[in-house]
């Protein structure tokens, strides 16, 4: 845990480049859409959102005119049928926007759509999001690099994104996490703990509680949570390695303190080979797909030269490849890191991890 400021500088967007752009096209990730997010910036008035406690979410539910709204509610559905199903309009009718809402929080200021089907009352939420290369480059690594697929669509300067179901982390360290069984504890801070090395080693960073949700999966005789990141726009951008560790924020002091005081050290080491280890394997199943999309980063321009510096010292004097100080861009730097983790964990099992 830290108390030093990690971030300092607020984050450009980066624009996609012709060759990531031939990437997203390639696989089926650049569809053409009937709305773009500029389109949405023509609301009339909002409203603040508040939440079943009364507090304030930071979202604001917005309206437009009667002539806009019919145009933007239909758009808006059809949206929803390419990134669901098969992008035809035989579902149109069943379904219905229930909310559009606004962020002005954070870098990305999304759209929050809520899309409702009338037979059955079953909802679901997509965001629309202004197009940034280092969010197409995290979501496409948390695709591949993590237990989760993730399914998401970019046309211009528009970003669309599934919801990521789960309990928002802020929410469930204050509500839930008092109320865990000593159990459930030692398995979230296992899943902590995988949880921050699969960051640092896919450089995606920024990961504070509000930033990733809890997920409850239920098994038959107890219930399991999982660790996801919902924000990938911090992706290879920040020049310090702490703020590729959630371990460092302090908003995730809690989620720490259950890692020291539920396990032993020598279990910390075995969690954090095992998850390097899966990653390894997922590096090598996931084949030309993430060659190319590496290959991609690593002559686009998706952070300052002053963070790169920085950074690829930092890693050097943890991993001694001196690979990394030959380093010019991110993209090399997160060559490089996946390439180390590669080389050096896809054949770990459980004797070497016990035998160390």
């Amino acid at each position: 845990m830290s108390e030093e400021k990690l971030m300092s500088k607020k984050k450009p967007a980066y624009p996609v480049n012709k060759k990531l752009d031939g990437y997203l096209h390639r696989y089926s990730r650049k569809i053409e859409i009937p709305i773009f997010y500029e389109d949405l910036l023509r609301f009339s008035g909002s409203v603040v959102v508040y939440d079943s406690e009364g507090a304030d979410t930071l979202w604001v539910r917005v309206y437009y005119s009667d002539f806009e709204r019919e145009e933007i509610d239909l758009s808006l559905k059809k949206v929803y049928s390419i990134l669901h199903s098969d992008g035809g309009d035989r579902i149109l009718e069943y379904l219905n926007v229930d909310a559009v809402d606004y962020c002005t929080f954070g870098n990305s200021k999304p759209f929050r759509i809520k899309i409702r089907n009338i037979l059955n009352d079953n909802y679901t939420y997509f965001y629309v999001k202004k197009t940034d290369a280092s969010r197409v480059y995290g979501l496409e690594l948390e695709h591949m690099l993590s237990p989760y697929n993730l399914n998401f669509l970019v046309y211009g300067d528009t970003l669309i994104e599934e919801h990521i179901a789960g309990i928002p982390g802020d929410v469930f360290i204050e509500d839930m996490l008092p109320k865990c069984t000593e159990a459930e504890k030692a398995q979230l801070a296992k899943e902590f703990v995988k949880f921050n090395e699969r960051c640092m080693i896919r450089l995606l960073g920024d990961m504070r509680s509000y930033n990733y949700v809890i997920v409850p999966v239920h098994d038959f005789d107890h219930v399991v949570y999982k660790i996801r990141a919902i924000d990938f726009d911090q992706q290879c951008f920040e020049g310090k390695l702490k703020v590729y560790r959630p371990q460092f924020f302090k908003e995730n002091f809690q989620m720490v303190e259950l890692v020291r005081t539920k396990l032993q050290k020598y279990s910390v080491d075995q969690y954090k080979i095992e998850e390097r280890s899966i990653v390894a394997k997922r590096i090598i199943s996931s084949g030309n797909r993430i060659k190319r999309l590496v290959s991609i980063s690593k002559t686009d321009h998706i952070s300052l030269d002053e963070n790169i510096n920085d950074l690829k010292l930092q890693i050097y004097e943890l991993t001694k490849d001196m690979g990394f100080k030959r380093c010019k861009t991110m993209g090399e730097v997160l060559s490089l890191a996946l390439d180390f983790v590669r080389r050096n964990y896809q054949d770990v099992n459980m004797s070497t991890i016990f035998d160390a």
